[in-house]
């Protein structure tokens, strides 16, 4: 099992999904199945990328770093 880091490129923003996988396949499908129920209107989506992937153990984790101007 891999735990992904996902970057979604939407229209007016950029969004990260983190969802655990067996298959890189299966991630996107994941990725898209949280899309549809996160958004009321499912947004068009310009790119969607893994961006770091990581076999699960106790304590996997990602830091999600923000930029403040």
């Amino acid at each position: 099992m891999f735990m992904y880091r996902l970057e979604i490129e939407l229209e007016d923003q950029t969004a990260y999904f983190i969802v655990l996988s067996e298959t890189d396949e299966k991630a996107f499908q994941y990725a898209d199945e949280h899309l549809e129920r996160h958004f009321i209107a499912k947004p068009k989506v310009n790119q969607l990328v893994i961006v770091e992937k990581k076999r699960v153990h106790a304590g996997s984790g990602y830091v999600i770093e923000t930029k403040t101007p």
